[in-house]
């Protein structure tokens, strides 16, 4: 009954290596209900606006977490 979500605190990687980190994210979004990149969001951690994102999506209330 848990849901589960990864936040993360990245940057759109235009380098060689960015197969890597797609592989990476294409796994953990298998494994995870939610996978949420912050360069995709326009926020990152710390900035409470991320947070309150990530339980609207997940559809739950701070107090659920």
């Amino acid at each position: 009954g848990f849901r589960t979500c990864v936040l993360t605190n990245s940057w759109l990687d235009d380098g060689a290596g960015r197969s890597l980190t797609a592989a990476l994210l294409q796994r953990l979004r298998s494994r995870f209900h939610l996978v949420l990149e912050s360069c995709r969001l326009g926020m990152r951690k710390p900035d409470p606006g991320i947070y309150s994102y990530a339980l609207e999506e997940l559809g739950v209330q701070p107090q659920e977490v």
